[in-house]
């Protein structure tokens, strides 16, 4: 009898947690950050499916209750956000609730990153509670570089996957817009405002736009947001020492869950950045890329030729991939560059050479540590007044980066601090980022800034 509830619960997970196509559900997408889930959600909704982004962080206690305090901080939000958002709809429909009709979005990676994870549990969690069951989880994998197979239908996988990816890529240029701007406004409160407006407005230019191949139009109206952005900066206000943000990338993008570290550091005087979303896609995509280049040597050397011919596919696959994200991400940033001076990505492969070299670490370890520590390097050598890794409390891979990351701004004589969350507000944690602003603005003062 033990036997066959095993063989159910995994039978259960392998039907409900993969990819399922998403036409006919509202699709459930949790936030990430205030920016980019949101212009995802407008892709998928010009593509018929009426995705939404759900409330964030209201529903912590509730994911706490299902948690024990093990877990990576994002799955408890996460799981906080999608059990706060179907106990609402419950009440709001009554009878007419049907968990059938929803499917839920969690990617996940591969590798030893419990983010893997977040969906298993979460099925497992959905499934011991009355109907919801019946919620599909639709998840894609950092394995392929979140391919979109099976997600949405296969003559529509190009199209979408570059609206998708430019929706990342714009998110990211409201993201710097607020950095850029915010510590410098004219008056307090205006660039909030503004780029919560631009991102409503872009989202509704993806949902018109992404399923005609019209990207133009998209940016464009981009353009538009960048040009009048730039007037909201008040020209007497000299500039601030430059702070470097990395880290976990939920936790660092997900201002409830880091209490608004960014905006904490521009009280105290920061103009700070924040690493990119895009980021990550591109290393996913270079990660794929690596990967096949490293086993068409080996089968080359073996002479395994069949092996080899799957390899070289991949290889072109993933670089033709790569090389596109690379040119769509050089004309965004260039276009929004002409009006501001919003701050570029570094290229993967350049972060991967900065790290072979230093030999602190390496690409072949994988997880956002080789991200976080070659950019924490490369941003200190720039003249980065400061470097702050946020990330979730227990993070291995920020842990990682902690570990080695903090010897080497310290080499560098770069001020250097480490930020990690859990949900609980520690009384000391202001004071310790004034203290590295403090220390901050001193290598300013000595330096100058980039």
């Amino acid at each position: 009898m033990e036997k066959v509830t095993q063989l159910d619960t995994f039978r259960v997970m392998a039907e409900r947690v993969g990819r399922f196509y998403a036409q006919g559900k509202r699709f459930l997408i949790p936030e990430m950050n205030p920016m980019n889930s949101h212009l995802l959600a407008g892709v998928f909704q010009s593509y018929g499916t009426p995705a939404e982004v759900m409330e964030t962080y209201t529903g912590l206690d509730v994911g706490k209750k299902y948690t024990s305090g093990k877990e990576c901080f994002p799955c408890v939000v996460t799981l906080g956000d999608i059990l706060s958002f179907m106990e609402k709809e419950k009440e709001r429909l009554g009878e007419d609730f049907n968990p059938e009709s929803y499917m839920y979005f969690m990617p996940e990676a591969d590798g030893p990153c419990r983010f893997g994870m977040y969906n298993k549990l979460h099925r497992i969690i959905l499934d011991s509670l009355p109907g919801l069951d019946k919620v599909q989880i639709t998840s894609l994998n950092s394995d392929d570089a979140y391919d979109l197979q099976g997600l949405v239908p296969t003559e529509k996988l190009q199209s979408f996957r570059k609206a998708g990816f430019l929706s990342i890529v714009v998110g990211d240029i409201l993201d710097r817009l607020l950095w850029r701007i915010r510590p410098y406004e004219k008056s307090e409160g205006i660039t909030d405002a503004f780029i919560m407006n631009a991102r409503d407005h872009l989202s509704g230019s993806f949902a018109k736009h992404s399923s005609t191949g019209n990207l133009k139009s998209i940016l464009l109206d981009l353009e538009e947001i960048v040009k009048q952005a730039k007037d909201l900066i008040d020209p007497s206000i000299p500039r601030k020492p430059l702070i470097g943000v990395v880290g976990e990338i939920y936790v660092r993008t997900h201002v409830k869950s880091n209490q608004d570290t960014i905006r904490v550091l521009e009280r105290y005087g920061a103009e700070a950045v924040n690493a990119s979303i895009g980021e990550w896609i591109n290393y996913t995509t270079y990660d794929q890329l690596r990967e096949a280049k490293v086993a068409l040597g080996l089968h080359l050397k073996t002479r395994q030729f069949n092996e080899m011919k799957n390899d070289l596919l991949k290889y072109l696959k993933f670089g033709l991939t790569l090389l596109y994200q690379y040119m769509q991400q050089r004309k965004v940033y260039r276009m929004a560059r002409k009006h501001i001076d919003v701050i570029e990505d570094h290229k993967i492969g350049h972060l991967d050479r900065v790290l072979t070299k230093s030999n602190a670490f390496s690409f072949e370890v994988g997880t956002e540590a080789c991200l976080s520590i070659s950019s924490a390097l490369i941003l200190a050598r720039h003249g980065y007044n400061g470097i702050v890794n946020i990330f979730p409390f227990t993070c291995m891979p920020s842990n990682l980066t902690a570990s080695i990351a903090k010897p080497l701004m310290r080499k560098l004589n770069v001020p250097y601090i480490d930020v990690s969350y859990d949900g609980s507000f520690q009384p000391g944690r202001e004071a310790a980022l004034r203290t590295f602003m403090y220390q901050s603005s001193q290598h300013f003062k000595a330096h100058g800034r980039p």
